[in-house]
């Protein structure tokens, strides 16, 4: 297990952070993490990745949503 420590929050932010609390299991840590991860660069993987996808779709390697749509008759 990771260390642990405590951070001091207004009321006003624990009953917001609350408030993605309910009715589900994460902890408060889950929620925040939830926020920041957005945030954080990207894996030197990701970035490759992002450089391949763009690449295929440049030689239009890639199926259209109209095609998936018409596919499974999803119209």
């Amino acid at each position: 297990m990771q260390e642990q420590t405590s951070i001091r929050v207004s009321k006003n932010l624990l009953n917001a952070l609350g408030q993605f609390k309910e009715g589900s299991n994460d902890s408060y840590e889950d929620i925040i993490w939830d926020f920041l991860e957005p945030h954080l660069e990207l894996s030197v993987q990701a970035k490759k990745d992002i450089e391949t996808s763009k690449k295929e779709f440049k030689r239009g390697e890639f199926v259209s949503f109209e095609h998936i749509k018409e596919k499974f008759n999803l119209k």
